[in-house]
């Protein structure tokens, strides 16, 4: 009998939910599952293709940063450098942006800088489509797309996710499409999450390997399909992690991409001067 269905069988209301989500924590390090948490106590897996065909859909947003518009709140700029409730995370605190920093702009590539102040404190960039009260991009359904090379170093926390607006007592989903931790070069990880008054039930997290360096030595592109039936990850536009969808997942969300630091990782050997570059962001929806 495979572990998986030993999982199945096993009565998940005496586990209780953080019992199944450690469990499958284990089972997904173990098996390289393509399902965590949640979704491995699950009885049946969704249905994922393995590549995005992108005739099948109309594009939404592009940004291809041959300029870049934004501010550190709104209104009216295409991004934001906060998230929408302007929490920072991480060991590099969010700046506002100021002229070549966290943000600079040279021949359609943007680059997002983190440095140590003299102070001795890590400051780097993130960017929002959306503000505090939803004024920007979201989009509820779809395929979203960043091209993106990461920085190399112990500490580097990169992302690119989507993130929702959230209302006391109901869920908000959040999908981490790449988090990558710089003390780890061969891997990359993906989560679902849905938070509910700062406490999340999640999917996850999945580990995607990769060769080594692969990511921090050329561009790659990092993308999410979120649709009723599944929500399905892709790298380089070939399926990597499938995952259960639902009505909560299908909310409005903005895209936010941000190079971060720490993540619950030391930093104390991470050099000066990093770097994450991205040659577009982009979304579509189903034809």
């Amino acid at each position: 009998m495979s572990r998986i269905r030993q999982c199945q069988q096993i009565d998940v209301s005496k586990l209780g939910m953080d019992g199944c989500r450690r469990m499958s924590w284990w089972l997904s390090f173990g098996l390289g599952l393509t399902l965590g948490t949640t979704a491995a106590c699950t009885p049946l897996a969704p249905q994922c293709s393995r590549t995005i065909d992108l005739r099948n859909y109309s594009k939404t947003f592009d940004e291809s940063f041959d300029t870049l518009d934004v501010s550190a709140h709104g209104p009216g700029t295409r991004w934001t450098a906060h998230t929408p409730w302007n929490g920072d995370f991480g060991d590099a605190a969010f700046a506002d942006p100021k002229e070549n920093f966290p943000f600079s702009i040279k021949d359609g590539i943007l680059t997002i800088g983190m440095k140590r102040g003299v102070d001795g404190k890590w400051r780097s960039g993130l960017l929002s489509s959306s503000d505090s009260i939803g004024r920007g991009f979201m989009q509820r359904t779809g395929y979203f797309e960043m091209r993106a090379i990461l920085p190399q170093g112990d500490g580097v926390w990169p992302a690119f996710w989507l993130g929702s607006i959230g209302k006391k007592g109901q869920a908000a989903p959040e999908i981490d499409v790449l988090e990558y931790y710089g003390h780890d070069p061969e891997t990359y990880v993906t989560t679902m999450h849905l938070w509910t008054d700062g406490k999340s039930v999640d999917q996850g997290p999945k580990v995607v390997r990769v060769p080594a360096e692969s990511l921090t030595t050329a561009m790659h592109r990092f993308g999410v399909s979120v649709e009723a039936d599944a929500i399905n990850v892709f790298l380089d536009g070939r399926s990597v992690a499938c995952f259960h969808s639902g009505p909560a997942y299908l909310q409005p969300k903005m895209i936010l991409l941000n190079l971060a630091a720490g993540g619950g990782w030391p930093i104390d050997h991470m050099p000066d001067n990093r770097e994450m570059k991205v040659d577009y962001v982009r979304a579509y929806v189903r034809k």
